[in-house]
């Protein structure tokens, strides 16, 4: 095969297509494709069959089932099919789950190991009416349904991996009163679109319309009765009744060719057994066990095929799956063809020449290098890019062996891509392997990417595989090994035939600290598969409390996870548990739990001071906290805006301050709860607002409003104020209502406790001088001067200065007197130098 990579090439047109064996089906002589319903995924996914009921009636005593395998053939599960509908449709979902479509509606999806995920209904109109026709298609990272259903009413869903994803009625189809001749789905960026036959009109229909299209067909057929769009959507192929193969755009702007096959079939209706496209650049139609292959420029190869034969799509080819073999059909790569066409002279194929000289000791060999020494790095580049389009690893490494050669020439040349072909090339050998059974070619893993390759390996349960793979390709930690362990781990705890002892351990050891992991994800899969034991031992493992907690509520063990969020110190993860405690108990439960932990208790007593004061009660009193009951109801009495409500407060306050034996606390309580009924009074009295106001204030206020001292007198004797604070209260009232000659008696009513000095100060702040000045006599000789300062008496501040020998004073007086006043300037110089002498 290596000597002669051309013998399975096949012209069509300028161009060359070869088909090869991939596997040898290790199904072989267990099926019959002709008798089941079949589904395969892209990329090299895997093969669902199930018996087709659709010709033929089920015994009552069987039961449906779908078998699911590999690429390979070998038997990877089984569904037994326990729903009553009839399958209307069946396909992969590009999360390679497999999408059953039945005739009431419904769509059921399981994974390849036959595991149910999900189940919904395409609405009360499908119910009624049954689902007659069903595609299921890919759209990028998403798969969706169109259903057409007895009323001839069209129904899509964009992706059915979304739980609440819309379902969309798409507009009435005119003169639509019996099935389409054929129908496809359109998926675009931003809306999915059908496209419908009714005979030769076609219709492209979306929510809002369905619009007649007339695109440019020149032998038009009385019935389109086949269909197929691309891998990509962008091209599309229609089959009419007169044999008229019309290739064009998806849009139907643009026709590639149009081709008379030949095949009318019976009455011009017989549809073909297969429409399908090869990559982007052929079409494929069969009837019975001929295929055609038709190419642009009208060229046609014909293949002969097994009844039963599965086609599957792919970007860059077509798979072909029957009983025994399984083979992919590919246009040849572009540098696969530079390199090996006969008589190719491109650099590639002469730098391949050049190294088989090599290999047999011929002189020829320097030739063909020199012939290309100003191309070599093309030509490297051409053989490097042949060997990532081989599928056998024997031609793989022949090509090479010959860039390989071709780098011995070149000086500078970056190595890059040819490693990375190298390391690519064999991550692929090592996943088309039978046992793995993912045939990608390289076209096919560039577009799946080496991330959703990693995840099909691990959805195979290729666990090790895909370690030394993300290993390989250095796949960082935490999209690499740890992800993949993580999901081992998972896969371990669904083994319900090992004790959970035995799990955790080997979980344990296997994961041991290895970063990235979480054991609550872990944890979580061991819960939703009712082993809630398993799940709590792998919670121990589990670094981050915060992870750790709300797991540990789900699964109702409120106590552990109050102690795990307590340990881990942080304060917001406490306040979630104690909050899911409080919602999820009854509150005298509740209450009787947290009590059991100071720190919760802490917590959650905090929380109820800044929110819910009445929670706050109730926690002290089934604490026999009586006292901080009583200060959380003072603190609430302030609250209130009624003053009933207010005494009520103070009410009960003061009977548990009793209760707690803080005598000094109820009785204050027992003042503030008279002094509230005396205010009531006042404020009703002089109609000033006096509720809430404190004993100084009221007093003050008093004497202010009803300028009499009989009531001041009275709240002075109940509340027992002392001397010096009602008599600064007194003269501060006074003063502030100009009761000059009241204030005047008042001093002389008896010595102040307070001095003398207030008095003038508070005449000098109603800029009462005269008034001030009366009681400066009073004061001790050593006051004088600083009160005579205020009141800008700087003569007689002068005088008492020097009669106190106070120089400082004088100097003030210097400082301070205006610069008009030379003569108090002078004398007061006289003071301070007479004060000097007599020193």
């Amino acid at each position: 095969m290596v000597d002669n990579p051309t013998a399975d090439w096949n012209a069509l047109g300028p161009v060359f297509y070869r088909k090869f064996e991939v596997y040898s089906m290790q199904w072989r002589g267990q099926v019959d494709l002709s008798t089941c319903r079949t589904a395969a995924a892209p990329y090299g996914g895997p093969i669902a069959l199930m018996k087709d009921d659709r010709h033929s009636q089920r015994s009552g005593s069987g039961k449906q089932v779908i078998r699911i395998y590999n690429a390979a053939g070998l038997e990877m599960s089984v569904i037994k099919w326990d729903y009553a509908g009839r399958v209307v449709a069946m396909a992969w979902s590009v999360q390679e789950d497999l999408v059953c479509v039945l005739d009431d509606g419904s769509v059921v999806l399981h994974d390849i190991h036959g595991q149910f995920k999900r189940q919904f209904s395409m609405g009360q109109d499908c119910r009624d009416n049954h689902v007659i026709e069903c595609k299921i298609f890919n759209n990028g990272t998403s798969t969706g349904v169109a259903v057409l259903t007895g009323n001839y009413h069209f129904f899509i869903i964009s992706d059915v991996k979304q739980e609440m994803a819309r379902i969309r009625q798409l507009a009435k189809v005119p003169d639509l009163e019996a099935p389409p001749s054929s129908w496809i789905v359109l998926p675009e960026e931003r809306q999915v679109r059908i496209l419908l036959a009714i005979g030769s009109q076609l219709y492209l229909v979306d929510a809002a319309q369905a619009d007649l299209q007339r695109p440019l067909i020149s032998n038009t057929p009385s019935a389109w009765i086949a269909m197929a769009s691309s891998f990509t959507h962008k091209f599309l192929a229609m089959f009419g009744s007169n044999g008229t193969l019309w290739v064009g755009t998806s849009n139907l702007k643009l026709v590639y060719c149009e081709v008379n096959t030949g095949h009318e079939g019976k009455d011009g209706q017989e549809k073909p057994d297969n429409l399908v496209w090869c990559g982007s650049g052929a079409i494929l139609y069969s009837f019975d066990k001929l295929i055609c292959m038709v190419g642009p420029e009208k060229d046609c190869a014909k293949y002969f095929i097994e009844p039963g034969v599965i086609l599957v799509p792919e970007i860059d080819g077509l798979r072909f799956i029957d009983g025994g073999t399984h083979e992919f059909l590919q246009k040849v790569p572009e540098m696969v063809e530079k390199v090996h066409k006969f008589g190719s002279l491109a650099s590639g194929a002469v730098l391949y020449y050049a190294m088989k000289e090599f290999e047999r000791k011929s002189p020829k060999a320097d030739e063909y290098v020199r012939s290309v020494k100003d191309q070599l790095a093309e030509a490297i580049e051409q053989c490097t890019r042949a060997a990532g389009a081989e599928y056998e690893p024997a031609r793989q490494r022949s090509l090479l062996r010959a860039a390989s050669f071709g780098k011995c020439f070149v000086s500078q040349y970056d190595p890059k891509p040819f490693v990375e072909m190298c390391s690519h090339l064999r991550v692929l050998n090592a996943v088309r392997d039978y046992r793995v059974a993912m045939p990608l070619t390289y076209a096919q893993f560039d577009a799946l990417s080496v991330a959703t390759l990693i995840g099909r390996l691990v959805l195979r349960r290729q666990f090790l595989l895909a370690i030394r793979v993300s290993d390989y390709l250095k796949i960082p930690s935490r999209d690499g090994a740890s992800h993949i362990l993580g999901n081992w781990a998972c896969y371990k705890v669904q083994q319900s035939a090992v004790d959970d002892a035995e799990v955790a351990e080997t979980i344990v050891s296997k994961l041991g600290d290895t970063p990235d992991i979480s054991y609550t994800e872990i944890a979580t899969k061991a819960r939703d598969c009712g082993r809630t034991e398993l799940a709590i031992r792998l919670l121990d493992y589990e670094p981050k409390s915060a992870d750790q907690v709300p797991l540990l509520m789900k699964m109702k063990y409120d106590e552990l996870a109050l102690e795990k969020a307590i340990e881990s110190g942080d304060t917001d993860l406490v306040y979630t548990v104690v909050m899911h405690l409080r919602d999820s108990r009854e509150l005298a439960d509740f209450l009787m739990f947290i009590r059991g932990y100071p720190q919760a208790m802490s917590l959650f007593a905090q929380y109820c001071r800044e929110q819910d004061h009445q929670m706050l009660i109730d926690l002290y009193y089934q604490d026999d906290r009586s006292g901080d009951s009583a200060n959380v109801h003072v603190q609430d009495s302030y609250k209130c805006k009624s003053l009933s409500e207010r005494q009520e407060k103070l009410t009960r306050a003061q009977t548990m301050y009793t209760q707690s034996l803080n005598k000094f606390a109820a009785d204050m309580t027992g003042e503030q709860i008279k002094l509230l009924h005396i205010q009531q009074q006042l404020q009703e009295n002089t109609n000033r607002p006096f509720i809430g106001l404190s004993v100084s204030d009221t007093i003050y206020e008093s004497l202010v409003n009803d300028h009499r001292s009989s009531v001041a007198e009275k709240l002075r004797k109940d509340f027992k104020v002392t001397d010096k604070r009602f008599w600064w209260l007194k003269i501060k009232a006074l003063a502030e209502t100009s009761q000059w000659v009241e204030l005047e008696t008042f001093s002389r009513s008896k010595k102040s406790p307070i001095g003398y000095e207030p008095f003038a100060d508070a005449c000098l702040d109603r800029s009462n001088r005269i008034e001030a000045l009366k009681y400066v006599k009073k004061m001790p000789q050593e006051q004088r001067p600083r009160v005579y300062l205020k009141c800008k008496a700087w003569d007689l501040a002068a005088e008492d200065a020097f009669a106190s020998r106070n120089e400082e004073v004088l100097d003030h007086i210097i400082a301070k007197c205006g610069s008009g006043q030379h003569a108090l300037q002078e004398r007061v110089h006289e003071m301070k130098m007479q004060l000097r002498q007599r020193h």
